[in-house]
């Protein structure tokens, strides 16, 4: 294994290799994640009976939860919006 010429010739050498067989090469990278803090906030919202619903029936179809899904039809209609609004 070493420097490609290109991302062809790396495409076609890991075609018929693993990196498996390259293992002892690799070397051991200690991360410590503990003083992360999540890139989310919580934040409470009410919405009616019926609507919650419609939500959850929706977000079970699509096989996601139903709070991923508020989350992308959110970000979906501030993106809209910022189009829209310049």
């Amino acid at each position: 294994m070493g420097s490609f010429i290109n991302e062809d010739e790396e495409r076609d050498f890991w075609a018929t290799h693993s990196f498996l067989d390259f293992l002892d090469s690799f070397e051991e990278v200690k991360m410590d994640f503990s003083k992360l803090k999540p890139s989310t906030e919580t934040v409470s919202v009410r919405f009616s009976k019926h609507l919650l619903e419609d939500i959850k029936i929706l977000a079970n179809s699509r096989d996601v939860p139903y709070q991923s899904l508020m989350k992308v039809f959110l970000a979906e209609r501030i993106q809209q919006e910022r189009i829209l609004g310049k």
